[in-house]
């Protein structure tokens, strides 16, 4: 008797670590539909709609060069305070939002999930995917500014560094959709950590020199060393410091820190991959 041949075949997963990007690839229509449908619903019946994109990291960075460069006199290095920190709160942005959302993967699609099959993990991927393009917006609008300075007497100049900027976003998008995926699994028993993670966040940033020179904290909590440590090693201060020293070009790339930052952005990507393929076999009996 022939064996019937078919077209798609669902089974269980057999390795935690399986990403299945042939099956990805199969579902890509679906993923560009998930995109879409983060970009364009977001903002539908809002009155500025996409402006808001743009929004927030203006005004943040309005708000910070009054605090931290204006009362604090936190210094620059030289770079205009308000392109300093605009360029903080771009990259910062990319991580933040793609945590948040990616960490409210399971309880945000439980009626999906539970009704139609597709890779699960094409749902934090959408996630990953669509807000690289709003990091490619504000990306635009810190180059105008940047344009803007110049024309205006900032000094600027260009080296090879550049070259390590794609590696950054990527281990930007690799780190967040680890710890998303690890929080979005812990969430569907845990509730509270989605107040939790809100909160953690934000004191993240505090300690990702979002906001400061690295050198500048190194110096004023000489009696805290704990601390120092604690921001040094921080793989979104490495990201933010190195993001920075490419637009800026203010010191030379430290290549053990990109080592560093892209090793453990990819181990807790293996991770948050283990954790999710073995809660979504599970999830829809405590979500």
């Amino acid at each position: 008797m022939q064996k019937e041949k078919w077209l798609f075949e669902i089974s269980p997963k057999k390795s935690l670590f399986t990403l299945n990007l042939k099956e990805v690839w199969q579902y890509r229509d679906l993923l560009m539909l998930f995109v879409k449908r983060d970009i364009v619903t977001k903002y539908k019946q809002t009155v500025l709609g996409p402006i808001w994109y743009l929004i927030q990291p203006l005004f943040t960075s309005v708000i910070f060069t009054l605090i931290f460069n204006n009362i604090a006199s936190i210094p620059t290095n030289g770079v205009p305070p308000f392109l300093f920190n605009l360029a903080g709160i771009t990259s910062w942005n990319y991580f933040k939002d793609c945590l948040t959302q990616t960490s409210d993967t399971f309880k945000n699609n439980e009626g999906i999930f539970g009704k139609v099959y597709f890779p699960r993990v094409i749902m934090p991927l959408s996630n990953i995917v669509s807000n690289l393009l709003k990091f490619g917006i504000q990306l635009l609008i810190f180059t105008a500014f940047y344009i803007y300075f110049y024309l205006n007497g900032f000094s600027v100049s260009f080296s090879l560094n550049a070259l390590y900027l794609p590696i950054l976003i990527f281990s930007m998008g690799f780190l967040s959709l680890g710890l998303g995926m690890i929080v979005s699994s812990m969430v569907t028993k845990y509730r509270d950590l989605t107040y939790l993670l809100s909160f953690g966040v934000s004191l993240l940033m505090y300690i990702s020199a979002v906001m400061y020179p690295v050198e500048v904290a190194v110096e004023k909590m000489k009696n805290y060393p704990f601390a120092i440590k604690l921001i040094e090693y921080n793989p979104m201060t490495i990201v933010i410091e190195n993001f920075r020293n490419i637009v800026f070009n203010t010191n030379n790339i430290d290549l053990f820190d990109i080592i560093y930052m892209s090793t453990i952005s990819f181990i807790v990507f293996i991770i948050g991959l283990v954790v999710f393929n073995k809660t979504e076999k599970t999830f829809i009996d405590t979500i």
